[in-house]
């Protein structure tokens, strides 16, 4: 950072000797070599003896919250903020303890800022916001941290330059591309007509202008625009000597290719292949060297535009187009527990198992500026956790302060409407219950009536079953005895008479 040296503490500070083996103890003559060397004690004590939490130092103008953000002292910001540090106190040149985080990318430093009401819409004397500074450095993280607390991706500063030109100005493609994410314009002029494009031109940023070109809305009118000095991206390259910039264009040119189709392809942008194809672009056109998108796509490896070319279906795809699309790396273990714990309620404060590292811890972007040991790294975060007891005590004193004066707490008038609540739901379940017994009361004597009467119904069957039975008997008899008369009748009219001499 300009002016701003970054050497340790000053020539003010003294050790003392101590026996072999053991570390030597510092003792720094002022607050801000205390803060810089990440020494929350001795800032405690330097404070105690008189110094101003606010004081400002001769040379470079910061207060030691300045310096906390510089060196990524993140205990010893949070202790400047618990006691009342000035979070909006600026340095000669307009900078906050944000527009320093950004700088330098202490995005944890950036974070706490932000929690604790840091204004990141201020800006320094040249118009820039910490957005507009993280940026410039190319710190996605801190940018990253910044976006997600609402601040606005789009604002200008004295030049009308947007955080998106100074990503392009500056070659920063991660920021660039997470800006772009974020919503803003790749087709925003600053105050000499320049475009982003324009920009990454003149700096010889080649990754920067491929991304650029394929999120314009016509690829081929972004390398023909114009700035208001007449000069276009080719104009630009010749003038400040970018023969990367140059051999790109003039090959795009030599090749025919449509910087829409086949590069788009050779670049893997995605997105772009599908806008074109659903407009309606002819992904069989070939250029010079007769290759087609899908060739393009296959001899730059971009995986993932050739599998859309071909629409083959893959389960598992290395994108290789996306090659210069680089955010800063995050190292895949950093955030794991260094030790593994099957059963979190088997260790407590007790334990130094519970203070290690079980998260990300400290900065991304700016990783490990203080060079901590991990004995220091642990006694900070006995000391966080001590103040967190302590702040739980205070709060139950003060809550019980509170209620003997007469007062009411939110969680007293929350647990009152829960038990509102409960007994309306009680008294609801109570009267269901009570119709139920009725409903089930008087479905109890139907059924006993019913019982009764089916009970007559059967004695009243039994009864008339029996004469009916008998004189159907009777009848059958009288029928049988009918018959038999009338085969006697018939038998005895068909005798013979003989005749006897």
């Amino acid at each position: 950072m300009p002016g701003v040296s970054d050497s340790g503490p000053s020539t003010s500070s003294t050790e003392t000797a101590t026996p072999l083996g053991a570390r030597k103890k510092v003792h720094f003559g002022s607050i801000h070599d205390a803060v810089r060397a990440g020494d929350v004690k001795q800032l405690s004590e330097i404070v105690q003896r008189g110094a101003s939490i606010n004081e400002v130092d001769v040379l470079h103008k910061f207060t030691p919250l300045h310096w906390a953000a510089h060196s990524g002292s993140l205990e010893c910001l949070h202790w400047l903020l618990w006691h009342g540090a000035d979070i909006s106190q600026v340095t000669a040149r307009g900078w906050t303890a944000a527009h320093i985080s950004a700088i330098r990318g202490q995005d944890a430093c950036m974070q706490a800022l932000i929690i604790n009401g840091a204004n990141l819409a201020a800006q320094d004397d040249r118009g820039c916001t910490p957005l507009h500074l993280a940026a410039t450095h190319g710190h996605s993280f801190t940018l990253q941290i910044m976006l997600r607390s609402g601040v606005d991706p789009s604002v200008t500063d004295k030049r009308e330059w947007k955080p998106v030109h100074y990503a392009a100005f500056h070659g920063r493609l991660g920021c660039l591309q997470l800006l772009v994410k974020w919503g803003c314009s790749v087709e925003d002029v600053d105050y000499n007509g320049n475009l982003p494009v324009h920009l990454a031109a003149m700096e010889g940023h080649l990754h920067c202008f491929k991304f650029l070109l394929s999120r314009m809305s016509s690829a081929s009118q972004g390398l023909k625009a114009f700035n208001d000095n007449g000069e276009n991206v080719l104009d630009l390259a010749q003038r400040f000597f970018k023969q990367n910039i140059l051999q790109f264009i003039r090959g795009s040119e030599y090749e025919g290719n449509d910087p829409t189709d086949q590069e788009t392809a050779g670049q893997g942008h995605i997105e772009c292949l599908q806008w074109l194809i659903k407009m309606g672009a002819d992904n069989n056109i070939t250029n010079k060297a007769r290759e087609k998108p899908s060739d393009v796509a296959k001899r730059h490896c971009a995986v993932l535009g050739f599998t859309l070319m071909s629409v083959i279906h893959v389960e598992l795809i290395f994108v290789y187009g996306m090659r210069f699309a680089h955010l800063a790396a995050v190292k895949l273990l950093e955030g794991l527990q260094k030790y593994d714990i099957d059963d979190a309620n088997e260790i407590n404060e007790n334990d130094i198992r519970f203070f290690i590292r079980h998260g990300v811890e400290g900065s991304t972007d700016a990783k490990d500026d203080l060079g901590l040991s991990e004995s220091d790294k642990t006694d900070a975060r006995v000391r966080a956790f001590k103040k967190i007891v302590e702040l739980r005590h205070l709060l139950e004193i003060a809550e019980s302060n509170y209620k003997h004066l007469g007062g009411i707490t939110e969680e007293d008038i929350k647990q009152k409407k829960e038990q509102l609540e409960s007994a309306k739901t009680i008294k609801e379940l109570q009267g269901q219950l009570e119709y139920e017994r009725l409903r089930r009361e008087k479905l109890e004597c139907q059924l006993d009536e019913y019982r009764v009467e089916v009970d007559q119904l059967k004695e009243m069957l039994e009864k008339t079953q029996v004469p009916n039975f008998v004189a159907v008997e009777d009848d059958i008899s009288c029928e049988l005895s009918k018959e038999k008369r009338r085969v006697k009748k018939k038998v005895s009219s068909g005798g013979v008479f003989v005749k006897r001499y």
